[in-house]
């Protein structure tokens, strides 16, 4: 890529690397660079058209970037820039995480640096040993760029990096998995530069989902409770079988693992 230096990055959050005419960007390194310079970039974005980027557009970022010092890897070809004004900090966008920027995936598509993004106004703190609700592991003991908290039920913790990995595969049924909220939830996350892709969810559109749901189509609880057995499937109540909601590869009777009747997801423990 012409513009963050980099032939191998998650495509999850730089998007496809396009090829044109000698020129070679990612989807989403170029989208906030064009925003910035009032460019016209819809035919970047996935439901635009499919001929490509407009190459001489494209041509004219990448001279300005050449300019301009990423101040997270001190690398040139930084094509984002803050917004606020009077800053002159530009940034890379694979660095934009280790830097603690922040790019907003919706339009004007502004992005910020550490000093100036927002920041979520909620009131709340994590009580003593509070945990990641994705990942299980400690979070800090107050609210950061790396620590989050759901803006509706101000309970469920979790780390940067991790929902936006969630984001990114559960894509248009993305919601809270603490209280299930969706709008609010989805507005701050976007506000905070979370990525949210549009598509459905990563574990449903994939061929291979089939195949791991009737793979799994049992109870995977380290003792099976049920009295048909771990095959037994019921639609409601205590025997009905969940699915890991992040991998579908194992599942769980709602009374093997102790969940509330009120609980409509559920995660194995390595996810």
């Amino acid at each position: 890529c012409m513009l963050c230096g980099q032939a191998e990055v998650d495509p999850d959050i730089c998007g496809r690397k396009r090829v044109k005419k000698g020129l070679c960007a990612h989807t989403y390194c170029l989208l906030p660079a064009f925003c910035v310079l009032q460019l016209f970039a819809r035919d970047l974005l996935p439901q635009g058209s499919r001929k490509g980027f407009p190459v001489a557009d494209t041509r004219c970022t990448i001279q300005v970037a050449a300019q301009k010092c990423c101040f997270v890897c001190g690398k040139m070809g930084a094509a984002i820039i803050c917004q606020e004004k009077g800053c002159n900090h530009s940034f890379h966008l694979p660095c934009a995480s280790e830097g603690e920027c922040v790019t907003q995936f919706f339009e004007p598509y502004r992005s910020f640096c550490w000093q100036h993004c927002p920041e979520q106004t909620v009131q709340a703190t994590p009580e003593q040993n509070s945990t990641c609700i994705i990942c299980l592991d400690l979070v800090e003991d107050k609210k950061s760029y790396r620590t989050m908290v759901c803006p509706a039920c101000q309970h469920a913790w979790f780390h940067q990096n991790c929902i936006q990995k969630k984001a990114i595969h559960a894509g248009a049924s993305f919601h809270c998995l603490h209280c299930q909220n969706e709008d609010q939830f989805v507005k701050e996350m976007l506000n905070m530069g979370i990525q949210i892709s549009k598509r459905q969810p990563s574990w449903e559109s994939d061929e291979a989902f089939e195949l791991v749901y009737q793979r799994h189509s049992l109870c995977n609880a380290s003792k099976c409770l049920c009295p048909g057995g771990r095959e037994q499937a019921e639609e409601e109540g205590p025997w009905q079988l969940l699915l890991c909601s992040s991998c579908a590869a194992e599942g769980t009777h709602r009374h093997c693992s102790y969940l509330r009747s009120c609980a409509t997801t559920w995660e194995c423990d390595s996810c």
